[in-house]
């Protein structure tokens, strides 16, 4: 079994688990200490939630209210109603895993387009690719060659409603081979695929700050609202349906010199794994129809719907010193958060970092992120650079160096007219 193949193992039980893998038991007479580990919440088709850009990499992954960019489609499209410019587009690439093999990678490619004034049209498309994997039986004999791929195709809309606000609309296409029809489990595998949407609204506003000009923005994006996803016939599981708010605020320091901060809140809205009943032999409690009992938390094979409100309030709870339950703490546990800064000079040269944070028992992913960007008359660059914290040395993108071009059609087009 070569290294490539237990990645994609790995990959693949995730994907597979989504709605139980992490659950957590407890029983009548052990409720202290026996289900108070980690609780991470998980999707199928988790490459939608990778940050695509090196702009917002660099800025511990916030964006969904940053100044608008070619960028934008990925965090809040309804930014492209503001954005300055009538035609651009970008390329990102970021390798994967790089420590361990080099062969996985994500690679974005987007553009978008002014109709007029009030409204844009962009469209997007993120590529991950697995690398070469080799298939092979439990007494090693050769199966398959096969190149495990994800991907999804993403068509936005985005209009001024106002001189400060704005909204978007943004249509998905999600296609999830790991496999290429290899059996697990005794049962053949299947390409996985899902049709989703975006809901996403942006407001900014010049202010005064510190008797700078200044812009005031928040963002909001409800992303990957769309069915759920099954690589066999007998399991589906939720995509990483995702409200992200955020906030920035710009700051003119003088002719040359500006600086944004900007900080981003997460959280999937998707079930939460319940706590289940054991007995006195620590095995599970069953109903009459054979279900497992749930003793904290709710039913997480659900609706779509019901599934993203009850994301709300399904948290089995932890558990305090006096032995209640507190489902509002483990909730707010969910909630990631970006904290980022960039500055500028002159329009052309730029300085970013930032920190992400999610709860231990949630995923533990902690780290510093770091990145410089350029801009030229046509084109620009932004790199972006991670810096795990804590035991986060494994971290897929632990001293990995991303890059973006971002185009600037516009001016392309000026500088190609006969003067």
């Amino acid at each position: 079994m070569n290294k490539n193949f237990k990645i994609l193992i790995s990959i693949f039980v995730i994907s597979l688990i989504s709605q139980s893998g992490f659950s957590q038991s407890i029983g009548d007479n052990n409720l202290i200490g026996q289900d108070e580990g980690l609780r991470t919440i998980t999707t199928a088709v988790p490459f939608l939630m990778i940050a695509p850009d090196s702009r917002s990499g660099a800025m511990g992954d916030a964006g969904v209210a940053t100044t608008p960019d070619a960028y934008s489609m990925h965090w809040n499209p309804s930014k492209y109603a503001f954005i300055k410019n009538d035609i651009g587009g970008s390329i990102s690439y970021t390798p994967w895993l790089k420590k361990l093999v080099d062969d996985i990678n994500l690679a974005y490619l987007n553009g978008y387009y002014r109709i007029d004034k009030n409204q844009v049209v962009a469209g997007s498309l993120l590529y991950f690719d697995l690398g070469s994997i080799t298939f092979t039986d439990e007494t090693g004999g050769i199966l398959q060659n096969y190149n495990p791929h994800e991907l999804s195709f993403d068509l936005s809309y985005s209009r001024l409603l106002s001189r400060h606000f704005s909204g978007s609309l943004a249509a998905r296409y999600i296609y999830s081979n790991l496999t290429g029809g290899t059996y697990v489990s005794n049962e053949q595998s299947h390409a996985g695929k899902s049709i989703a949407m975006d809901v996403s609204a942006y407001y900014q506003n010049d202010i005064k700050f510190f008797d700078k000009n200044a812009n005031l923005a928040f963002g909001m994006n409800i992303s990957n609202i769309g069915s759920k996803i099954d690589y066999t016939d007998n399991t589906k599981n939720f995509i990483p349906i995702n409200l992200k708010l955020g906030s920035a605020l710009t700051t003119q320091i003088d002719d040359y010199n500006s600086i944004m901060v900007t900080v981003d809140f997460n959280k999937l809205l998707v079930p939460t794994s319940p706590i289940y009943a054991i007995d006195s032999l620590n095995d599970y409690i069953k109903d009459e129809n054979g279900n497992q009992v749930i003793a904290y938390g709710k039913k997480p094979n659900v609706s779509v719907p019901v599934g993203m409100f009850q994301s709300f309030y399904d948290a089995p709870g932890i558990l305090e010193s006096d032995g209640t339950r507190n489902v509002f703490k483990e909730e707010l546990q969910e909630v990631t958060y970006s904290i980022g800064a960039e500055y500028w000079y002159a329009k052309q040269f730029a300085i970013r970092a930032g920190y992400f944070h999610e709860n231990a028992l949630k995923g533990n992913r902690k780290y510093f992120t770091a990145g410089l960007g350029i801009r030229f008359n046509v084109f620009g660059l932004d790199f972006a650079y991670l810096i795990p914290t804590g035991n986060q040395v494994n971290n897929p993108l632990a001293e990995t160096l991303r890059f973006s071009l971002i185009f600037n059609f516009d001016n392309m087009n000026a500088q190609s007219e006969p003067k």
